[in-house]
């Protein structure tokens, strides 16, 4: 009990990859496109940047080869910015989304 080590023989699973393993466990096949599709469209419109990040978050997951390289990430959060914000950081240069938010 309590241990995090692999059994021998077992392949080491990153965090990533249970994620995936759970949301295909929990997650019916229409759901998961469903928010995958949610993803692709979401838009910051009314939301805080704030709120707009802890959204893209949560949706991203239903769309991991949209955000597959920390590039592709933070471009696709950068399209869903409003245009006035979109304005104001096109001339930084962030190494991280992370950074980026």
């Amino acid at each position: 009990m309590g241990n995090s080590k692999p059994r021998a023989g077992e392949p080491t699973l990153t965090w990533n990859q249970l994620k995936t393993l759970m949301d295909a466990q929990y997650y019916s096949h229409d759901v998961r496109r469903t928010k995958e599709r949610e993803f692709l469209c979401l838009k910051q419109r009314e939301m805080s940047v704030t709120e707009y990040a802890v959204r893209f978050n949560e949706l991203s997951r239903f769309a991991p080869n949209q955000v597959i390289t920390e590039e592709l990430r933070m471009d696709h959060f950068e399209q869903g910015l409003k245009g006035e914000i979109k304005q104001i950081i096109a001339g930084y240069a962030y190494a991280s989304f992370q950074e980026m938010h």
